[in-house]
């Protein structure tokens, strides 16, 4: 639709007086407005030829508040261009106030060590038309200009009082923005303007929730930015916190509800009708987007954004709330916030009120609505909207684990009478022998769910270890109010921690040295398998300005942690099958080694610079390689590089490239498996590499292939049947992965291969047994013995030579080089593995809960079903293994 510049004007003139007399007073803009010429009298408003500071905001203010609302009303500007020029206005007032406080008392200064902080709209670039701006003033003694005699924090109260008056004081030019500073930390008790350590030590011990909210918006907007910048950067874990706060949460929640408890007013769209705090306002849809923000944001750097509707569309985007809901939300924001503009254009007054009368009509007709009456119907449609998705929210179940997720149905064990013992044992909890259980809210929150953990442990096969998981836990927390607050709020999530503590004895004693594992479980995607490697390496990629190299490995531990737990939850509760388990285990895996060989690489380049034309590459050979992970495999890699032995790094201490890659591969080890403050990642082997351990950890590619080909064992052609390219640029990883083919398509003396590979086979069933009667992987006829049969095919006839080995055995079938029960066998066999790691890590039978859940994983009907299929699988192979080899293989 065109701009209206003409009805825009008229209805300026006869329904918003503030308005008629702007006009009168620019004549010049108002010439140019009529003329349809918005852009150019929005740069003539803020071309002020004034060398007088205050005078010159003020008219810039009354020019900009002018153009802006012309514009707007024609429909030539949008609310997003409207509230983004009234804030950068702000940013540039409130920098311009700084310096001019500042030259006044100390001639040529420059506002170094005077920080403004914008919060609020101002923060979020969403300013109101006519709205005072939150201001955060802090300084930096040892920064902030001052005359001789002037004491640091003296000088900057007398700098705030002249700021403030500069800015709110009403002249004949009128004002520039009313300045409101209550939102600095204790305002009733604080100086205007805080120093930046008696800030930090507030936001870092003693800050409340709202001030968490507060500050999602929060950014450097005048003075010393790089010094506000840094502050706010030195803040961020108060603001966005990894383990989630469900007591700020239900403070946020509380606070919403004092707001509406105090709305004397029409609750509803009506006369008097506040479209900031009633009931379906602005406020709730900011409030809406933040209380989400604060769930997630610490989880999910993509959430940290300032505009509300920015908030909603990162929401709707990670899927933390519904598309429709964004939407409905976000229009509805727009729809009030304009309403809103419309009540402040008439006197140039803070309002929110939807007035009476007469009053209302001219409102409505300023909109260009015919009455008041059908300005609310307008509005009531979407103040109606806002409201029921609020309503929700403050009752809120649906920032949780799906209650409609898969949950497995296994023979349950009966509720046991509950031992007095262990009764009398958790009782004692609250005696004060934990600190995260000795404050009065902890005690509260105990309380309210000692009655459903009592039953969850005395349901359990083994309670006493229960209980001792539940303590080490406890013991390792700074306070257990979130984990309880958390358990009552969520009872599914209370479901998944049971089974979690009962079922998988390696899950188990995660959570317990790490409780915060179980914030991964509050997404609704929690039960889903993981995306892509691409979308995991983003995901373990994020970062924030200024983070450093140690900040970026835990970025990996944390993301990789968190979705190596999720997975074994998956599969304790029979979400997902056990091998699409371990296929996203091996995808998890291969993003975090990604990242960490980008991270050290880049690192490592600020010291020794870059080889130029060489890269390194990892090969994952074993169930890496073959993209199909444990929770308990080790990943075996192999370090190799590009371009020759003679190549040198071209930083300030240069390698040769030998050396260069080997301690560039030390690094990339160290970054995955050296622990952390957020943990260990994986086990490392690089026993692979040609010459094992006695040969260099990483080799040129040339020097891997002229190994290969001259003095490689037949055991690691074996392994190179799996390799696999992880890491390294699309155009050299197939180079390599050309190599890997070459030497495996070889032609060789087939007796000798089956001597070497039934050698090796011996030696290794005569010295690595069977663990147990689950071990699926060392039981003759169980994995090995399929490896190898598959290894043998592939290197004799040079078929199924693909890294997967399902893929392998699929194609070697196929060409009749094995029978079609090979296939269900290994895909039996595969599942016990991935289950048992978790389920009977000890590979014996485990509780009669895991072993009916382990039957299920294997799509068994029971563990006896389990046995048989088991055994016969084993026959199976042993029947391959005659066929191939000639020789029998021994099932007990």
């Amino acid at each position: 639709m065109a701009a209206d510049w003409t009805s825009a004007l008229d209805r300026a003139r006869n329904h918003a007086p503030f308005l008629a007399r702007a006009l009168e007073r620019r004549p010049e803009l108002a010439a140019m407005l009529a003329e349809g010429r918005g852009d150019d009298a929005l740069l003539a408003a803020k071309s002020v030829d004034e060398s007088d500071v205050a005078v010159a905001l003020r008219r810039e203010r009354l020019a900009l508040a002018l153009v802006l609302a012309i514009g707007d009303l024609a429909g030539a500007f949008d609310l997003p261009k409207v509230v983004r020029e009234l804030s950068t206005f702000a940013d540039r007032a409130l920098h311009a106030a700084i310096g001019d406080a500042i030259a006044r008392r100390v001639e040529g200064a420059n506002p170094a060590g005077m920080i403004g902080l914008a919060l609020g709209k101002h923060g979020a670039g969403e300013l109101n038309y006519s709205s005072d701006i939150d201001p955060i003033l802090l300084f930096d003694p040892e920064m902030l200009p001052r005359r001789e005699r002037d004491e640091p924090g003296e000088a900057a109260q007398r700098y705030a009082r002249e700021i403030v008056r500069l800015l709110s004081e009403v002249t004949h030019e009128g004002y520039v923005f009313r300045v409101d500073l209550r939102l600095r930390p204790a305002s009733e008790v604080s100086p205007l303007a805080l120093s930046i350590n008696a800030a930090t030590s507030h936001y870092e011990s003693s800050a409340l929730a709202w001030e968490r909210a507060a500050f999602i918006r929060a950014r450097a907007c005048a003075g010393d930015i790089a010094a506000g910048e840094a502050f706010l950067d030195h803040i961020r874990p108060f603001v966005w916190r990894r383990s989630l706060d469900f007591g700020a949460i239900d403070e946020i929640r509380r606070l919403t509800r004092r707001i509406r408890d105090k709305q004397s007013g029409p609750i509803a769209p009506a006369p008097g009708y506040n479209l900031k705090l009633g009931r379906g306002g602005i406020r709730e849809v900011e409030f809406f987007a933040q209380t989400h923000q604060l769930i997630h944001g610490g989880r999910d750097p993509s959430l940290r954004v300032r505009g509300t509707r920015a908030a909603l569309d990162a929401l709707a985007a990670t899927g933390r709330i519904g598309a429709d809901d964004a939407r409905i939300l976000g229009e509805a924001y727009d729809a009030l916030r304009i309403i809103e503009h419309r009540l402040q254009m008439v006197q140039d007054q803070q309002t929110h009120s939807l007035p009476a009368g007469d009053a209302l009509d001219n409102v409505a007709r300023l909109h260009g609505l015919g009455h008041g009456d059908e300005l609310l119907d307008y509005l009531h449609g979407h103040t109606e909207a806002v409201g029921d998705r609020f309503d929700a929210l403050l009752d809120e179940e649906r920032i949780s684990v799906p209650r409609n997720a898969p949950h497995i149905e296994v023979a349950e064990a009966p509720v046991r009478e509950v031992d007095p013992d262990i009764a009398e044992r958790l009782s004692q909890w609250s005696d004060g022998r934990y600190p995260s259980l000795r404050s009065p809210a902890a005690l509260e929150a105990f309380d309210v769910i000692r009655p459903a953990l009592l039953a969850s442990v005395a349901s359990s096969d083994d309670p006493q270890a229960v209980m001792a998981r539940w303590e080490f836990m406890l013991a390792r927390l700074p306070t257990a109010i979130n984990l309880f607050r958390l358990l009552e709020a969520r009872p599914g999530l209370f479901d998944l921690v049971a089974d979690c503590l009962t079922l998988a004895p390696p899950l188990a004693d995660e959570l317990s040295r790490r409780p915060d594992l179980l914030d991964a479980l509050i997404d609704r995607t929690a039960l889903d398998l993981p995306g892509s490697v691409s979308q995991l390496v983003e995901a373990m990629q994020r970062s924030e300005r200024g983070d450093d190299y140690e900040k970026r490995l835990d970025r990996i531990r944390i993301v990789t942690g968190e979705t190596r737990f999720a997975l074994g939850m998956q599969l304790i509760e029979g979400a997902q099958d056990p091998l699409d388990i371990a296929a996203a285990l091996s995808r998890t895996a291969e993003a975090a080694l990604r990242v960490a060989l980008d991270a050290a690489s880049e690192e490592f380049a600020t010291k020794h610079g870059r080889i130029e034309g060489s890269e390194m590459l990892v090969l994952g050979l074993g169930r890496l390689g073959g993209g199909m992970l444990t929770h308990a495999s080790d990943l075996d890699l192999i370090y190799l590089f590009t371009g020759t032995h003679e190549g040198e790094s071209d930083g300030a201490r240069p390698l040769g490239a030998t050396l260069y890659y080997n301690r560039l591969a030390q690094r990339v080890t160290a970054a995955l498996s050296v622990p952390t403050a957020q943990g260990a990642l994986y086990e490392v082997d690089t026993r692979l590499r040609p010459q094992g351990n006695q040969g260099p950890l990483a080799v040129s590619i040339e020097s891997f292939e002229r190994y290969q080909c001259e003095d490689a064992w037949t055991w690691e052609h074996m392994a190179l049947t799996r390799a696999r390219v992880i890491a390294g640029s699309e155009e050299a990883s197939a180079k390599l992965q050309e190599v890997v083919t070459s030497i495996l398509r070889r032609p060789r003396d087939p007796e000798k291969l089956q001597a070497d590979i039934l050698e090796m086979r011996g030696e290794m069933a005569a010295h690595k047994p069977p663990k147990g009667p689950l071990d699926a992987k060392l039981l003759r006829g169980g994995l090995v013995d399929i490896e190898f049969l598959v290894h043998f095919l592939q290197l004799r006839d040079g078929k199924g030579l693909s890294p997967d080995l399902g893929l392998a055995i699929e194609a070697l079938v196929g060409a009749g080089l094995l029978p079609h029960e090979i296939v269900e066998a290994h895909g039996l066999m595969g599942r016990l593995l991935v289950g048992t790691r978790l389920l009977a890590p000890d590979l014996a039978r485990p509780s009669d809960a895991a072993a009916a859940l382990l039957a299920k994983l294997s799509e068994c009907d029971d563990y006896a079903a389990l046995e048989a299929a088991l055994d016969r699988g084993r026959r199976e192979v042993a029947d391959a293994w005659k066929i191939v080899f000639g020789e029998k293989l021994e099932i007990d």
